[in-house]
């Protein structure tokens, strides 16, 4: 039984109320043929940038539906997931008097934009297998919570968050759940796009930076009902997907068996490391993972990243947040990559 949902009940009055900045090229939008263009207060001269770019991504936004099996209207892109994130704050939490959920340890940047959004952040913790605590989160959840974030695989500790607690999140509550599904494409489960027509609630994020492999463009991707994306086209920025970005999208994402090659050499390689990461003997605990990272505890994690990067690696010291005491994150890099990370830790076992 489909969940009995009325986005309306949630979006800000002010949204609601407001029609979207139409742009020159939402007014003529065949702007791929050969017309003579005077409507944007472009340069004429042609240096291949130009003129503005497609406002509505329409060739990337036709391949991405195709390769997900959704319809167009149900996606939105922006200027990596962040910006997106943002859009869903002011979209639904009016400042200064609504309030969102979210698990840490996770994605530090829901407290920035909530904070910069001058939004409340109810923070709930994790419980000690990373996995949402349901009644603790329902006993923060009032009148004004508009907004629940959930990390999936999660950052930093890479798990999946299991399927029945997101089911039950869902249905019990009343606002948005957004899930944050940016490591997705190294899971073993599927992607909860499929459920978007079951849940009317449910927003899913996702980006190209990781898994393929276009951290520099900045391209992020938003799947929701198609009630929902037009409240959040309303406000978004009129070209905020610039053409170079576009195009360099279309190229990519279109190169399936390179991105598969990728991915499977990413979860080889992190096979290899996590049987390596046994034999360190300063390694106390490596965690699941179902991204393109291991969260490992060591005896002293701000003594061992020193002496990597002193070996020429960069890691990332998670101590500093909830559940996570000497913890490093290392993303899976290269077999070579793999191979010095591994001689390093091998050189200041002691």
């Amino acid at each position: 039984m489909e969940k009995k949902f009325d986005i309306n009940k949630l979006v800000r009055a002010n949204v609601a109320k407001m029609k979207a900045y139409s742009s020159a090229r939402d007014e003529f939008t065949d702007f791929d043929k050969d017309m003579v263009f005077l409507d944007a207060n472009e340069n004429p001269f042609d240096n291949g940038v130009n003129r503005y770019p497609d406002p509505q991504q329409g060739t990337l936004r036709s391949i991405v539906a195709s390769q997900k099996g959704i319809a167009e209207d149900t996606i939105l892109f922006g200027n990596g997931s962040d910006e997106v994130l943002d859009l869903i704050f002011r979209a639904f939490c009016v400042p200064g008097k609504d309030n969102v959920i979210s698990l840490p340890p996770t994605y530090g940047m829901y407290n920035v934009l909530a904070n910069t959004n001058d939004i409340e952040n109810r923070e709930v913790l994790l419980t000690q297998d990373f996995q949402p605590d349901i009644e603790a989160i329902f006993k923060q959840v009032d009148a004004y919570t508009k907004l629940l974030f959930l990390c999936s695989p999660n950052n930093p500790t890479g798990n999946l968050i299991e399927q029945d607690r997101i089911e039950t999140i869902l249905n019990r509550f009343d606002g948005v759940v957004v899930i944050d599904e940016a490591y997705i494409d190294f899971a073993s489960s599927p992607s909860w796009i499929t459920k978007l027509e079951k849940y009317p609630n449910l927003i899913i994020t996702q980006t190209l930076s990781k898994a393929y492999g276009m951290a520099g463009i900045r391209l992020g991707m938003t799947f929701a009902s198609a009630e929902i994306i037009q409240i959040l086209k309303k406000i978004k920025p009129p070209y905020n997907v610039n053409g170079l970005t576009q195009e360099k999208a279309i190229k990519h994402i279109t190169k399936i068996d390179n991105f598969n090659n990728e991915i499977s050499s990413i979860l080889d390689n992190k096979g290899y490391l996590y049987k390596a990461l046994i034999d360190v003997n300063f390694v106390n605990k490596i965690f699941p993972s179902e991204a393109n990272f291991l969260l490992v505890q060591v005896d002293d994690a701000g003594k061992r990243y020193q002496q990597l990067v002193e070996k020429g690696i960069v890691v990332r010291n998670r101590s500093t947040q909830p559940l996570c005491k000497n913890t490093l994150r290392f993303t899976i890099g290269t077999t070579q990559e793999n191979e010095q990370l591994i001689a390093a830790l091998k050189a200041i076992s002691n």
